[in-house]
């Protein structure tokens, strides 16, 4: 009993709570559905809002776009009404253009008809005039007594020979103008080439002389019985002239490179001190070496210096030697880089090719390196060396003609004589003495007088001309300029200088009266 209501009162406590809890979660679900109900205002209000700006934007995106769209009409309207215009000024023109053309054709028709009119009446005139022409020519032949063809040709003699004589003296004028302007031209480039180069005023040479400390030495170098002299000259190949000048020895040879050993040699004996035949032997020989390979090394400098390629080995060594070789004082090795670079200025200011005048110019006195061994002119010996060692054909010519033993087969022969000219006669590249100076005037006054007719003779600018002036009586100008050739010839012949001489022979005849 007790039992049962225990258990009905478990029911009863178990349905309460049952109905306390599904009470609880009605209220819960009515909070959720408040809840929501809210957020779903809340979202809605919110949509609405986005769909009022949504259609705001709308509106005044419509509003620009019909703006702009209303602007864009408007300007082609007014293109539009712009091009209009254009088109009917152009159809006014247009219209007024073909009125005046209108009237142009009438004119152009009137003018016809009075031509036409014109071409009438001068075909008669012309008629009239032919009648005529044909009684004058008639009467022309009865008083001249001549035919129309022989009237005709003595005509056409007449005008032929003045037309040659005007013909003869229009070409004198056109070959003196052309002369005049050549020579200007050649000048500018002379003058243009000489004042582009610069160079020393004093070159290197060879020295045959060689100075000693006191005259003590001569008997020292000497030796017993002469022994060291002579091993000397043996070793050397030179002669050793001890003179009576005080400090002095003199060598003498025609080889310059040989000439240049025993120089050294002489030196470096006298500084030692120590003066035998061994000793002068491996001195000797030492500079042999020496030289050697200077000769290479100023060789190959040339060769860099100027960028030379495919230049045989040969002529690098030839080049080498032309610094132990001078001409007139002037070394030939600076000479010969001068008339390159004087040949190439030439040729750069001529239109041709400047590596074939420059490596014309620069082997030009290459056959003076052996002239000591080989007999012959430097210039055709140089020209078969540089055709061994597979030079240009014009770089060969140009060699073996500058001096002219050979004629010339193109321009670059020319080229080097003239930049040979310039580099020999410049000031201070080749020195003379005093006395040589003095007796090369006196032989070029002595030659100038010698030929009759002279009246004065005067040697000017250091022997660079021979002015004469001669006895107008005894002379006329043809034979005047035979004088001038003629003693051009003789200088030639009988004198050796650098670079040319001008002669210039003057006839002048003056007339004087008194008033009194």
């Amino acid at each position: 009993m007790f039992g049962m209501e225990y258990i009905g009162l478990l029911l009863l406590a178990a349905g309460a709570i049952l109905l306390a809890y599904s009470i609880w979660q009605y209220r819960q679900a009515q909070s959720d559905l408040v809840g929501t109900s809210q957020k779903l205002q809340s979202l809605k209000l919110k949509l609405e809002t986005e769909q009022r700006e949504a259609s705001l934007k709308i509106k005044d995106e419509q509003y620009k776009k019909r703006k702009e769209f209303e602007d864009e009409i408007r300007k082609e309207r007014a293109e539009f009404d712009r091009t209009h215009q254009k088109i009917n000024d152009k159809l006014d023109e247009l219209t007024k253009r073909e009125q005046r053309i209108e009237d142009l054709r009438y004119d152009v028709q009137h003018k016809e008809r009075e031509l036409s009119r014109k071409i009438d009446a001068v075909n008669a005139s012309e008629s009239k005039l032919k009648t005529i022409y044909n009684d004058l020519i008639f009467k022309l032949e009865q008083v001249g007594r001549m035919t129309r063809d022989e009237a005709r040709q003595s005509l056409v003699e007449t005008l032929s020979a003045e037309v040659k004589l005007s013909n003869e003296k229009w070409v004198q004028k056109v070959e003196d103008e052309t002369r005049h302007v050549a020579k200007e031209k050649a000048s500018q480039i002379l003058v243009g080439a000489m004042q582009r180069y610069v160079s020393d005023l004093v070159t290197p040479y060879t020295s045959g002389v060689v100075q000693l400390p006191n005259d003590d030495m001569k008997g020292r170098i000497i030796g017993k019985e002469g022994r060291n002299i002579k091993a000397l000259e043996m070793a050397t190949g030179m002669e050793f002239v001890i003179g009576d000048t005080p400090e002095v020895i003199t060598i003498s040879g025609f080889n310059p490179i040989r000439r240049e050993i025993a120089h050294r040699a002489l030196e470096r004996l006298i500084i030692d001190g120590r003066i035998n035949p061994t000793k002068i032997e491996e001195t000797v020989a030492k500079c042999e070496q020496e030289i050697e390979e200077a000769i290479q090394e100023y060789g190959k400098e040339t060769v860099l210096e100027f960028n030379l390629q495919g230049l045989n080995k040969e002529i690098v060594e030839l080049l080498g030697k032309l610094h132990f070789r001078s001409s007139y004082s002037q070394n030939v090795l600076i000479h010969s880089k001068e008339v390159g670079v004087f040949a190439r200025m030439l040729a750069e200011e001529l239109g041709l090719d400047p590596q074939i005048a420059f490596r014309a110019g620069l082997l030009h006195d290459i056959g003076k390196a052996v002239t000591a061994e080989v007999e012959g002119p430097h210039a055709l010996i140089g020209a078969e060396i540089a055709k061994r060692c597979g030079e240009d054909p014009r770089v060969v010519n140009a060699i073996a003609a500058h001096h002219e033993e050979v004629p010339f087969t193109s321009i670059y022969g020319p080229l080097v004589v003239i930049a040979d000219t310039i580099s020999a006669s410049r000031p201070g590249a080749r020195r003379e003495t005093y006395s040589a100076y003095i007796k090369r005037l006196e032989k070029l006054e002595e030659i100038g007088n010698s030929f009759e007719g002279v009246k004065k003779v005067y040697a000017l600018q250091a022997g660079r001309e021979l002015r004469i002036l001669v006895e107008e009586d005894q002379l006329d100008d043809e034979r005047s300029r035979n004088l001038a050739r003629e003693i051009a010839a003789r200088v030639e012949q009988e004198m050796n200088f650098p670079g040319q001489i001008k002669i210039n022979v003057i006839r002048e005849r003056r007339s004087i009266e008194y008033a009194k």
